[in-house]
């Protein structure tokens, strides 16, 4: 029985996993759910009621997750899904001893000291890719929101239209401290751990040049290619969880008789 931790990304919440903690349990594991701080809360249906968070930053995001990671029994998977591979790397980074293994969902698996909007301007992305060009931003610059009919569009495209609609409704304002942030990370921690990557290729936020660009940069994690947007969790979760699951269970295995998943590489040097 493993730990797996679910860490949600941008305007999003732990209802993006309600898909996957079903399947995790029935096979032995125990998921946790994480709610960021720095996402708004209020009323499902009016957003303009939500209670933003003004100020939280990396340092936050990932104190909040290493506290729950600290307390479990042993070391657990962590599963970041779109910007929250920057938090789930950082957590690895700092405490890897207590990570069996990390998995990265259509996720921000950036090279380290890069954000996101530079490594899609190194391989000629625009800089309003994806959702960027769609967001509404508070008068004070420090909010965004994801107006419902582009969440569709662009997020939920290939998920059924209720399913769409509905999480769609459920997004939230968040926080651009909690949002434009960068992982720092050294090959000795972070870079040596049992790694998966879930790509979508019909993502249309992280389009899967830039999902690709990252595997590159960041080398040593295993690939699974999914033909899903940007949420394979409502789309195709029966063959995301086939995944999580497949990894799940080789980490605990490989835990068991004490030998590493993946190998070492030496395409990048110690920091």
């Amino acid at each position: 029985m493993t730990d797996v931790v679910l860490v949600h990304g941008a305007w999003a919440g732990g209802w993006v996993w309600d898909t996957v903690v079903g399947p995790l349990r029935a096979v032995g594991h125990r998921p946790h759910v994480v709610e960021l701080p720095g996402v708004g809360r209020g009323n499902d249906n009016d957003n303009d009621n939500d209670e933003v968070v003004e100020v939280v930053d990396l340092d936050a995001l990932v104190a909040h997750v290493g506290a729950l990671v600290q307390g479990l029994e042993g070391p657990a998977v962590l599963v970041g899904h779109s910007g929250a591979g920057v938090v789930v790397t950082q957590v690895a980074e700092l405490m890897p001893e207590r990570v069996a293994g990390i998995v990265f969902v259509a996720g921000m698996m950036l090279p380290s000291g890069t954000d996101f909007g530079e490594l899609c301007a190194g391989i000629g992305l625009p800089a309003d890719v994806g959702i960027t060009r769609w967001l509404e931003t508070s008068p004070d610059g420090r909010v965004t929101s994801v107006p419902p009919e582009a969440a569709v569009a662009v997020f939920f495209h290939d998920a059924p239209a209720a399913d769409a609609i509905e999480a769609a409704r459920r997004l939230r304002p968040q926080v651009e401290t909690a949002r434009l942030i960068a992982p720092i990370w050294t090959v000795g921690r972070f870079w040596g751990l049992p790694r998966l990557y879930v790509e979508a290729t019909g993502d249309r936020t992280v389009p899967i040049e830039a999902q690709r660009r990252m595997q590159q940069l960041t080398p040593g994690a295993r690939v699974v290619t999914l033909d899903t947007g940007h949420v394979p969790q409502l789309s195709a979760p029966a063959l995301l969880c086939a995944a999580l699951t497949g990894f799940v269970d080789e980490v605990a295995t490989r835990q068991r008789v004490s030998r590493p998943l993946v190998e070492r590489h030496t395409g990048l040097t110690s920091a």
